[in-house]
C-alpha cells in the first residue's frame, strides 16, 4: 500500500530509536518527535546492559509476597509513596491477577520470545550503524551473599534452565579469579555469558538517531499536543506550538508518558512510573572489568559511560515527586559492599522514570481502536535489552509483514 506521509515515531528514547532507525533502514522515510534531545529521558540513566536473563515474571507469587514487609522499610529495594497507593490500586490489583500460575507461564514464554533472541538482534543493529564498538566483550556476574541467598534466587536459574539460556555457577576462588575485585564475603556468583553492557547508552541513541538521519530520516523537536484522526484512522500528529505534521501511521513510544496520550485517544492503559536511580562515580579508584547485578539487593554495578555507574532501585511515586536521592545513597553503600575499592568521587546523581506495565511485558501493538495507530511502551527494565528486537517487530508490524515473533502476548487490550 502507498502511503502520501511518512511514518511518525513519537518519542526519541531507545525504543522509538530503533523503531525509527529499522523501518528508515527498510527505505521509509521516517519523521522522529521528541520535546527534548534524544535519549534523554529513561535512556539516559539506564544501566547500559543487556540483560538476557531478566524477564523472569515480577508479579510471581515469591516477588509479592514480600510487598507488606518492604512497604514497612524505607530501605527496601522496592518502595511505594504512601500518598500514591491508593491512586495505584487499580495497577497493584492487575499486577496481583498477573501472579496465577498459568499466566506467569505465558508471561515468561512471551518474555523469552524477546530475550532469546535479544543479543543477537542487537548485535546485528550495532554493525549495521558502525557502532559494534560500543558492545562490551565483558559479561555480567550475578551476586549471592550466602548460600541461602542463592537458593532463594534459584527460580531465575531455573528460568535459564527452561529456556536454553547459558550460565555458569561460581564459588569461593572462582569468583575472585573472574573479578578479584569483588569482596570475600560473597559466597556465590552467577556468571551470564550472554549479558553484555555497552560503554554509553545516551551516546547510542544518538548514533541511533544520527543513522536514522543519513538514511533519510528527520528529527522534529517540540512537545505533542494532541492526535488527529477521523473515520479512516490517523491523520496528523499537532504539536503544541501548532505544527501539524501529516501522517496514515503514528507509533507512540513516549515511555511513561505513553500513557497520557493513549488515555486521550479513549485507549487507557496501566502504565505506570517505576522511578529508578543511578549514582554516576567517574573516578571510581578501581579498574572494574564486568558488570555486576546483586538480585537480593536489587541494584547493579556497570562500567559504562567513562566511569563506573551505580543504580536501580524500585520506587513508585507520582511522576511529579522530588528525587528520593537516599535510594540512590543506599545503593552505593551496597556497591561499595561489593567491591570495597570503590571510591566514590566526582559523581553525580540521577533519577528517571521506567514505564512500568503490571504483568511486566510491554506493550507493541496496533491501536485496538484506530486505523494507523502502534503503541511500543512498557518495556520497563528492558528497554535497553528489547530495543533493537522491538525495532524489527514493530517494524514489521507497521509495513505489514509477518512478524517473526507471536506478538498477541504484547497486544493493547490484554488488560
Amino acid at each position: 500500500m502507498e502511503h502520501k506521509h511518512p511514518v511518525i515515531v513519537a518519542g526519541a528514547g531507545i525504543i522509538g530509536a530503533a523503531i525509527a532507525l529499522e523501518l528508515s533502514a527498510r527505505g521509509e522515510k521516517v519523521v522522529l518527535v521528541d520535546r527534548q534531545e534524544p535519549g534523554r529521558g529513561a535512556s539516559f540513566g539506564n544501566m547500559a546492559s543487556i540483560a538476557i536473563n531478566g524477564f523472569d515474571a515480577i508479579s510471581r507469587p515469591s516477588t509479592w509476597k514480600k510487598i507488606p514487609g518492604w512497604m514497612m522499610n524505607p530501605n527496601a529495594p522496592v518502595t511505594v509513596d504512601p500518598l500514591y497507593a491508593m491512586k495505584m490500586l487499580p495497577w497493584f490489583l492487575k499486577f496481583l491477577a498477573a501472579g496465577r500460575p498459568s499466566r506467569i507461564r505465558e508471561i515468561e514464554d512471551a518474555g523469552a520470545s524477546l530475550a532469546t533472541r535479544a543479543l543477537g538482534d542487537f548485535t546485528t543493529m550495532l554493525d549495521a550503524i558502525g557502532a559494534r564498538d560500543m558492545l562490551s566483550e565483558a559479561a555480567c556476574l550475578q551476586l549471592y551473599e550466602t548460600e541461602k541467598a542463592f537458593a532463594d534466587g534459584r527460580e531465575n536459574l531455573e528460568l535459564m534452565d527452561r529456556y536454553g539460556l547459558n550460565y555458569e555457577v561460581l564459588t569461593g576462588a572462582a569468583i575472585r579469579e573472574r573479578e578479584p575485585l569483588l569482596n570475600p564475603a560473597i559466597e556465590k556468583a552467577v556468571l551470564l555469558p550472554q549479558n553484555h553492557f555497552i560503554s554509553n547508552p545516551f551516546l547510542l541513541v544518538k548514533r541511533m538517531v544520527d543513522a536514522t538521519q543519513r538514511n533519510g530520516g528527520q528529527l522534529v523537536t517540540g512537545d505533542i499536543a494532541r492526535v488527529e484522526r477521523d473515520n479512516r484512522g490517523v491523520t496528523a500528529l499537532i504539536l503544541k506550538d501548532g505544527r501539524r505534521l501529516e501522517t496514515e501511521r503514528l507509533i507512540v513510544a513516549m515511555g511513561v508518558h505513553t500513557g497520557d496520550l493513549a488515555q486521550a485517544l479513549d485507549e487507557p492503559i496501566p502504565l505506570e512510573t517505576e522511578r529508578g536511580y543511578h549514582t554516576q562515580i567517574m573516578s571510581p579508584g578501581t579498574d572494574l572489568r564486568w558488570s555486576l547485578i546483586w538480585p537480593e539487593r536489587a541494584f547493579m554495578i556497570t562500567p559504562t559511560a567513562g566511569g563506573i555507574r551505580v543504580g536501580g532501585s524500585v520506587e513508585m511515586a507520582r511522576l511529579e515527586r522530588a528525587p528520593t536521592w537516599k535510594r540512590a545513597r543506599i545503593l552505593v553503600e551496597h556497591a561499595k559492599f561489593a567491591v570495597p575499592s570503590l571510591k566514590v568521587e566526582n559523581h553525580t546523581e540521577w533519577m528517571g522514570h521506567r514505564p512500568a506495565l503490571p504483568d511486566t511485558i510491554p506493550i507493541m501493538s496496533a491501536s485496538a481502536r484506530t486505523n494507523g495507530l502502534y503503541y511500543a511502551t512498557g518495556h520497563g527494565h528492558l528497554g535497553l535489552t528489547y530495543s533493537a528486537t522491538a525495532g524489527l517487530l514493530m517494524a514489521d508490524m507497521i509495513m505489514g509483514r509477518t512478524p517473526p515473533v507471536e506478538m498477541r502476548p504484547f497486544r493493547i487490550d490484554r488488560f
